[in-house]
Protein backbone atom coordinates (compact mmCIF):
# COMPACT_ATOMS: atom_id res chain seq x y z
CA UNK A 1 0.00 0.00 0.00
CA UNK A 2 1.07 3.47 -0.82
CA UNK A 3 2.51 5.10 2.09
CA UNK A 4 0.26 8.51 1.51
CA UNK A 5 -2.68 6.51 1.41
CA UNK A 6 -1.72 4.51 4.39
CA UNK A 7 -0.96 8.55 5.80
CA UNK A 8 -4.59 10.01 4.69
CA UNK A 9 -5.97 6.55 6.72
CA UNK A 10 -3.59 7.87 10.00
CA UNK A 11 -5.17 11.57 9.78
CA UNK A 12 -8.36 10.76 9.25
CA UNK A 13 -8.18 8.24 12.44
CA UNK A 14 -6.42 11.33 14.25
CA UNK A 15 -9.70 13.57 13.64
CA UNK A 16 -12.15 11.02 14.23
CA UNK A 17 -10.69 10.34 17.32
CA UNK A 18 -11.11 13.95 18.20
CA UNK A 19 -14.81 13.84 17.32
CA UNK A 20 -15.19 10.96 19.41
CA UNK A 21 -13.41 12.64 22.07
CA UNK A 22 -16.07 15.64 21.95
CA UNK A 23 -19.37 13.16 21.89
CA UNK A 24 -18.25 11.38 24.83
CA UNK A 25 -17.63 15.40 26.80
CA UNK A 26 -20.86 16.14 25.40
CA UNK A 27 -23.54 13.98 24.16
CA UNK A 28 -25.06 16.27 22.29
CA UNK A 29 -22.21 16.16 20.03
CA UNK A 30 -24.46 14.22 17.73
CA UNK A 31 -23.54 15.63 14.18
CA UNK A 32 -19.56 14.40 15.47
CA UNK A 33 -20.70 10.51 16.00
CA UNK A 34 -22.63 10.71 13.16
CA UNK A 35 -19.57 11.90 10.93
CA UNK A 36 -17.61 9.78 12.55
CA UNK A 37 -19.96 6.87 11.86
CA UNK A 38 -19.79 7.24 8.09
CA UNK A 39 -16.52 8.05 8.10
CA UNK A 40 -16.05 11.69 7.06
CA UNK A 41 -12.72 13.31 7.26
CA UNK A 42 -11.82 16.92 8.30
CA UNK A 43 -12.41 18.00 4.73
CA UNK A 44 -15.79 16.35 4.48
CA UNK A 45 -16.79 18.17 7.96
CA UNK A 46 -15.65 21.33 7.19
CA UNK A 47 -16.62 21.79 4.02
CA UNK A 48 -20.15 21.14 5.23
CA UNK A 49 -19.38 23.61 7.37
CA UNK A 50 -18.59 25.88 5.43
CA UNK A 51 -21.56 24.85 3.07
CA UNK A 52 -23.94 25.75 5.87
CA UNK A 53 -22.52 29.02 6.43
CA UNK A 54 -23.29 30.19 3.09
CA UNK A 55 -26.77 28.48 2.98
CA UNK A 56 -27.72 30.27 6.65
CA UNK A 57 -26.86 33.52 4.88
CA UNK A 58 -28.89 32.88 1.78
CA UNK A 59 -31.81 32.07 3.99
CA UNK A 60 -31.32 35.12 5.67
CA UNK A 61 -31.31 37.36 2.33
CA UNK A 62 -34.25 35.19 1.07
CA UNK A 63 -36.48 35.85 4.53
CA UNK A 64 -35.54 39.98 3.96
CA UNK A 65 -36.81 39.67 0.74
CA UNK A 66 -40.02 38.04 1.89
CA UNK A 67 -39.47 34.44 0.77
CA UNK A 68 -41.62 31.98 3.22
CA UNK A 69 -40.81 28.67 1.02
CA UNK A 70 -37.34 27.13 1.00
CA UNK A 71 -37.75 24.32 -0.36
CA UNK A 72 -35.42 25.38 -3.09
CA UNK A 73 -32.83 25.50 -0.30
CA UNK A 74 -33.57 22.26 1.00
CA UNK A 75 -33.11 20.59 -2.41
CA UNK A 76 -29.37 22.48 -2.79
CA UNK A 77 -28.68 20.71 1.15
CA UNK A 78 -29.70 17.34 -0.17
CA UNK A 79 -27.70 17.09 -2.96
CA UNK A 80 -24.79 18.86 -1.51
CA UNK A 81 -24.42 16.03 0.92
CA UNK A 82 -21.72 13.52 1.20
CA UNK A 83 -23.15 10.24 -0.36
CA UNK A 84 -22.33 8.48 2.94
CA UNK A 85 -25.02 11.14 4.36
CA UNK A 86 -28.75 11.05 4.41
CA UNK A 87 -30.40 14.91 4.67
CA UNK A 88 -32.92 13.35 7.79
CA UNK A 89 -30.13 12.31 10.02
CA UNK A 90 -27.80 15.68 9.16
CA UNK A 91 -30.53 17.49 10.24
CA UNK A 92 -31.22 16.09 13.74
CA UNK A 93 -27.78 15.64 14.94
CA UNK A 94 -27.10 19.37 13.98
CA UNK A 95 -29.84 20.57 15.87
CA UNK A 96 -29.39 18.26 18.69
CA UNK A 97 -25.85 20.08 18.75
CA UNK A 98 -27.31 23.04 18.16
CA UNK A 99 -25.45 23.92 14.63
CA UNK A 100 -26.88 25.69 12.23
CA UNK A 101 -30.09 25.87 14.27
CA UNK A 102 -32.09 28.25 12.11
CA UNK A 103 -30.94 26.49 9.22
CA UNK A 104 -31.52 23.07 10.03
CA UNK A 105 -35.41 23.90 11.64
CA UNK A 106 -36.02 25.28 8.50
CA UNK A 107 -34.48 22.09 6.27
CA UNK A 108 -36.68 19.77 8.80
CA UNK A 109 -39.99 20.87 7.60
CA UNK A 110 -39.76 19.77 4.16
CA UNK A 111 -38.53 15.90 5.47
Amino acid sequence: MDINVLLEKIYKLEYQQKLLLKFIENKNNQFYKLAVEKSLGEKDVEGFKQFCERMSIKMEEQKAEGFLYFHPLYKEFEKYLHPNLQAGEVIHACIQQDLYTQLMEEMRKYL
